[in-house]
């Protein structure tokens, strides 16, 4: 009972210090948000300029030698191709930002209408690099396979990134784990798959990591019970996701697993419109 006790309160002390960082983290994504909105408007600006450029050049075509004139226009289209991925990335580090937000800010239980894969795919490419951040070398391939026409669906979007988001912090550990001791020859590799069967959205990740045995698919819903060490795991995410998946949007979790061959989770949500 002394154990159980001790590690409830290491649970909840990290509980506290991960509301905290939530916090911080907002608050640092709110700030970043106008930097960014100034690169990404003064890239856009910049490449009217250089559109500009190439008309006074086209004008005064006759008064340059035909040498200098290819190496301007060689300059200029490398220019515009430069500025073409600042916006790019700019815009894909505000979409990050943007559900971030979401997730600290959003009211409880609200649905709202969501594409489904745009925030899908944000989850899985975020738990990814925060997989890198905390584990120098880790690396993976990730396949991802979005279903096109699939409509805008009411979720309640900051519950459904955290399952997506637990789901896949958990395969890309258990990648990481398996790495650590598989051959040379082992490729860590996640799966995720989002199509429209009847009036259900079907999410499936899959993983070729440690997978489970037994015992660990029998408890694997209980509070509190992780396969994580001391410090790195609460044992309450996968119990999370469920409710998250069944009571919030009333659909269903399912999951398959091999032990040392991977895992495979897959949520059906009725699409409401």
């Amino acid at each position: 009972m002394e154990q159980e006790i001790n590690q409830l309160k290491e649970q909840l002390q990290k509980q506290e210090k991960l509301a905290s960082l939530g916090i911080l983290s907002a608050g640092i994504a709110h700030e970043i948000q106008n930097p960014l909105n100034f690169v990404i408007n003064f890239s856009k600006m910049s490449d009217k300029l250089l559109k500009d450029l190439m008309e006074i050049i086209e004008d005064n075509e006759d008064k340059l030698p035909e040498e200098d004139r290819e190496d301007l226009e060689d300059i200029v289209e490398d220019l515009k191709e430069n500025m073409a991925k600042i916006v790019e990335h700019g815009e894909r580090a505000i979409s990050i930002i943007r559900g971030i937000l979401l997730v600290s800010r959003g009211k409880d239980n609200e649905f709202l209408p969501t594409d489904v894969c745009k925030l899908a795919k944000e989850y899985v490419w975020l738990s990814y690099h925060a997989m890198r951040a905390n584990h120098k070398g880790f690396n993976a391939s990730i396949h991802e396979q979005y279903e096109d026409g699939i409509p805008q669906m009411m979720v309640i979007p900051q519950d459904l990134s955290r399952a997506i988001l637990n789901i896949m912090n958990n395969a890309f550990y258990s990648l990481w784990k398996k790495s650590q001791n598989a051959d040379a020859d082992y490729k860590p590799e996640v799966t995720i798959n989002i199509s429209k069967q009847e009036n259900n959205c079907i999410i499936t990740m899959t993983d070729n990591g440690e997978g489970m045995n037994d015992e660990v698919k029998q408890k694997l819903f209980e509070n509190f019970f992780t396969t994580k060490p001391v410090g790195e795991g609460t044992g309450l995410g996968m119990n999370i996701v469920r409710d998250i998946i069944e009571n919030k949007h009333q659909g269903t979790i399912t999951f398959e697993s091999k032990e040392g061959q991977g895992a495979s989770f897959t949520f059906t949500i009725p699409i409401k419109k």
